[in-house]
């Protein structure tokens, strides 16, 4: 008896570069995705450049991995993806993805701290570690490529636009505050810093995003971030202005 169509193997035709010097990273995506949706795949290697540049030329298309599924073309590892109904986001496509990655590791991070120093996860030195971690992180982004974070920057800061100089000062500062706050030493440097460029970087914010209703990338994780200005920008400056106040007045016994 025939097999029932739900029964019968699906079956797949995947066009792949396998060289002795390249495996493209996206033929490994889109074989993993079609076994992952129940695919049998028939696995072609290109082993060569010659073989590849063919391989285009004969089918009309200008890059590889290519899947066919019944005969029918359906592209590369992002076509696959929206063949199957996933989500392929746009390269100009806002995201906070970034930004969530690096306050749930800081987060994890000062907890674990808390724990190893004091036994406890709830304790007030693990929000304020939370927040300092939080700063180097965020200080981290905008040092992998400060000259696209200084561009960014002069967007909307109303320092840097007066100095330029600023945007490639202003990550070192944030650096500075936050591994300070970390050791919870030499917070006559640490609090002036953060309390400065924090209060500089709400103003500017909030004229930018409230005021001005511009609608701007944030460069608080970096130049070239799709991460839109607003709360974020705004909560990063925030926060550096309350350690700023807090971190002093706690060391003397204010509160």
């Amino acid at each position: 008896m025939p097999k029932d169509k739900s029964q019968q193997t699906k079956t797949a035709v995947l066009y792949r570069m396998v060289m002795e010097k390249h495996l493209c990273p996206y033929g490994l995506k889109s074989k993993d995705l079609l076994e992952r949706e129940g695919f049998e795949v028939e696995d072609h290697h290109l082993t060569s450049r010659e073989e590849t540049d063919a391989f285009k030329k004969g089918h009309g298309v200008e890059t590889t991995p290519q899947t066919f599924i019944d005969g029918e073309r359906i592209g590369g590892y992002d076509a696959l993806r929206e063949h199957f109904g996933q989500e392929v986001p746009s390269e100009d496509e806002t995201t906070y993805q970034p930004v969530i990655a690096i306050f749930a590791v800081a987060f994890l991070i000062a907890l674990g701290l808390s724990w190893a120093f004091s036994g406890s996860i709830f304790t007030l030195r693990a929000f304020e570690w939370f927040v300092a971690i939080s700063m180097c992180f965020l200080a981290v982004q905008k040092l992998k490529d400060i000259e696209a974070f200084s561009t960014m920057f002069l967007n909307y800061d109303l320092l840097a636009q007066r100095w330029v100089r600023y945007g490639y000062v202003y990550p070192f500062g944030e650096a500075l505050a936050g591994i300070l706050m970390v050791a919870g030493a030499l917070l006559w440097i640490s609090a002036p810093v953060a309390l400065f460029i924090g209060t500089i970087g709400a103003i500017s914010v909030f004229k930018a995003v409230y005021v001005d209703k511009r609608e701007l990338k944030c460069a608080c994780v970096g130049g070239g971030s799709n991460v839109p200005l607003g709360f974020v920008s705004l909560t990063e400056n925030l926060m550096m202005i309350f350690m700023g106040l807090w971190m002093p007045a706690r060391a003397l016994g204010w509160i």
